[in-house]
């Protein structure tokens, strides 16, 4: 009878499991499709900030401005700060931790070649993560697993460039969760400033661009001042994208695991109810027995 009442027990905590992950699977399958309608709204307003921008900044030609890369010499240190695209909850399968091997290697490759890197953390997972690293953490931002909006890459992007002005770090890379398809969801990370025309490039084609030709623009009033009012918006568009694109793998991420977790769910409570009919069937012929056994003495 203990061992029946164990059994029990253990059926009664994995039904219980496979309601919540169940409930959570349906929550995300629900985020998951709002988020790729956004996200399928967002890439082509992605692409076109990009190929603008590029387009702008390879026909303006030489000219000194804080936001472009100045074919400063290789050698030279530079402090450089990464913005990291995590979840504010957990249960996403791997989808945090592939993000955390991607600034790690990437904070890893920046130390060998200039100073250590300062963090700007999006999401409370990542802080929860990266604050008992040695990296420094400059901001973290948290927007309670919410679906981006404009406002919020807004904030993000006036902090960014507030402090990059005042030179707290002269280059910024942003590490997010890219979504080819609903089960190839990659870390990827990109440099927003100093503006770079091969790296602008180089993530154009990732995204699925096309190579861009050289094209002439005449600059009113003048080329520092066209750029210093195009490249904080510049800055807010690529952040959007990247949040809606994070938002988006997150919830996919997480409706796979979900999936995955009620499955093995049902598994086990298959086989606890097999064991539970046998135990059960095992005792019923026990007792049976007993019976028959006391009646024949008796007899």
């Amino acid at each position: 009878m203990s061992n029946l009442r164990d059994v029990r027990l253990r059926m009664r905590a994995i039904e219980q499991t496979l309601q919540v992950t169940s409930a959570m699977n349906l929550i995300s399958t629900s985020k998951l499709r709002r988020g790729r309608r956004i996200l399928e709204d967002t890439e082509p307003f992605f692409l076109r900030v990009q190929k603008a921008m590029l387009d702008i900044y390879a026909g303006a030609g030489s000219f000194d401005s804080r936001f472009l890369e100045q074919g400063k010499e290789s050698e030279k240190k530079r402090r450089t700060a990464v913005l990291v695209v995590t979840s504010d909850k957990g249960l996403a399968g791997g989808y945090n931790a592939s993000v955390f091997r991607e600034v790690v290697e990437l904070c890893r490759s920046i130390g060998e070649e200039k100073k250590s890197p300062v963090l700007i953390l999006i999401g409370a997972i990542g802080y929860r993560y990266f604050v008992h690293s040695p990296y420094v953490i400059l901001e973290n931002f948290s927007f309670q697993s919410k679906l981006p909006v404009m406002d919020n890459a807004q904030e993000i992007s006036d902090f960014v460039i507030s402090q990059y002005l005042w030179g707290m770090f002269d280059e910024v890379r942003i590490v997010y969760t890219h979504m080819y398809s609903s089960v190839k969801l990659l870390p990827v990370a990109r440099q927003i400033i100093p503006l770079d025309a091969k790296k602008m490039q180089d993530a154009l084609s990732r995204s699925g661009g096309d190579k861009r030709v050289e094209l002439q623009f005449e600059y009113l009033p003048s080329k520092e001042e066209v750029f210093d009012a195009l490249v904080p918006l510049y800055v807010k568009g690529i952040i959007y994208g990247c949040l809606v694109e994070s938002y988006a793998s997150e919830q996919s991420a997480r409706m796979s695991a979900m999936e995955e977790a009620s499955k093995s769910a049902g598994d086990i409570l298959e086989s606890l109810r097999l064991s539970y009919n046998h135990a059960r069937q095992a005792g019923i012929t026990q007792e049976i027995t007993e019976i028959v056994s006391g009646s024949s003495a008796l007899g």
